[in-house]
């Protein structure tokens, strides 16, 4: 199984260097692996100890972050190494600040390149989050008595480990990682059956984080004179569902506010012919004079001011719930006390189900469904609020995971 285990790296790494020649995305992971040896060359000495924390996606670190903050106190002398995988993690989080020594992608799993690569420094905590296995590196680290963990764990059926040809993946985990902190119970259970008893359930880091927001200065300039002291409903990370959905309900209630943040700013152009009398928040950065109350739909054409806008809004609709390109985050919606709607496309988002079990969201199979339910919802004020607090306190009731998590780190 090794071997197959190879071939499949290999034809990984060849496959995106081809695809690289036709997608952007992909282009920037594989140029920017090509300085991932430079970059922790140039942050670390061969003697520095150091905290590395690996994510997939931004979603990942967004849900690993908490637990990095809590070792950083804890090991203020550490340094801190955070890699990703994919390209939208990557250039999210480089450009911001961060807390990090070293941001780079991580090297593709072949044997040769991780021993090199994790050479480079002495790493005494590791942790990968969610699911992202790469089993080459997990036996490095191990060979190097690094204590291995996995954050928000996440197991679910259709996962290889529960295959039979999954042995080998599983044998490499009880091999490697030092303990497995699940998000659910269902996950632990999972995990039980095949034989990861280095386990428990700490729930999900995310509500950390996103309690967190609630704390922070969350005022964006221009929206409240936008709002004028009308309701809105705010569409984060967009898709063209979602977009559907807005332009059904800014023609059947025009008293509304819309607020569409896209998931991709190359939607920009599109939601401008489909709301010809939107404004652009790049308009009202660019010109003070203009009225931003005058306009019923204002379109975000800027990144990193969803989780404030949340803040705003008397209903939230959260994109990729309607196919198969997944669910954004929920809950940086629902800790501002929002009422949450999505499609019901979400079976990797256990959080999607536990929000509608606690009457603070609801999901949709189609956006006619949903406009419609979000039009009602605004002509019946008790149960709008009934679902704000619903939503505020399905967060604030969760364990904090990342001091459970930090507490066992500490004692293993």
């Amino acid at each position: 199984m090794t071997f197959l285990y190879t071939i499949f790296v290999n034809l990984l790494i060849f496959g995106m260097k081809v695809l690289s020649l036709f997608n952007d995305k992909t282009k920037k992971g594989v140029e920017g692996r090509k300085r991932s040896l430079e970059i922790v060359k140039s942050a670390f000495l061969s003697s520095d100890k150091i905290l590395w924390m690996h994510a997939a996606s931004l979603g990942e670190y967004e849900q690993g972050l908490p637990v990095l903050e809590k070792l950083k106190k804890n090991f203020p002398n550490h340094k801190i190494l955070i890699t990703f995988f994919s390209p939208s993690g990557y250039e999210n989080v480089v450009k911001k600040k961060h807390i990090a020594d070293a941001v780079c992608y991580l090297p593709f799993d072949r044997k040769s390149m991780v021993k090199e690569f994790v050479s480079l420094f002495d790493c005494e905590f590791f942790f990968t989050v969610k699911y992202d296995y790469w089993y080459n590196l997990l036996a490095e680290l191990k060979h190097k008595n690094v204590k291995i963990f996995v954050i928000s764990a996440l197991f679910y059926e259709r996962q290889s480990f529960f295959t039979t040809y999954g042995k080998w993946f599983v044998r490499q985990l009880k091999q490697n990682v030092t303990w497995f902190f699940h998000q659910t119970q269902h996950s632990y259970v999972l995990a039980k059956h095949i034989g990861l008893l280095n386990s428990s359930v700490t729930g999900d880091t995310r509500f950390d984080r996103v309690k967190q927001l609630r704390l922070r200065n969350n005022h964006v300039d221009f929206v409240e004179e936008f709002i004028g002291g009308k309701k809105a409903i705010v569409f984060g990370s967009s898709w063209q569902a979602e977009e559907k959905i807005a332009k059904i309900i800014s023609e059947k209630n025009e008293d509304l506010k819309i607020i569409i943040a896209p998931h991709d700013l190359k939607r920009v152009d599109n939601l401008k012919e489909i709301f010809p009398s939107a404004i652009l928040y790049s308009e009202l950065q660019n010109s003070p004079t203009l009225q931003p109350s005058n306009s019923p739909t204002l379109i975000i054409d800027s990144i990193g001011l969803l989780s404030k806008l949340y803040s705003y809004a008397d209903v939230a609709i959260v994109g990729g719930g309607f196919h198969d390109a997944g669910l954004h985050n929920i809950l940086e919606a629902a800790t501002f006390g929002v009422p949450v709607i999505f499609g019901n496309h979400y079976k990797k988002n256990p959080e999607a189900d536990q929000l509608i079990l606690a009457k603070g969201g609801k999901s949709f199979e189609n956006e006619n469904l949903a406009a419609q339910f979000v039009l009602d919802l605004f002509k019946n004020e008790k149960i709008r609020l009934e679902m704000s607090e619903n939503a505020e306190q399905f967060v604030t009731k969760q364990p904090n995971s990342s001091e459970l998590i930090l507490q066992k780190i500490l004692s293993l």
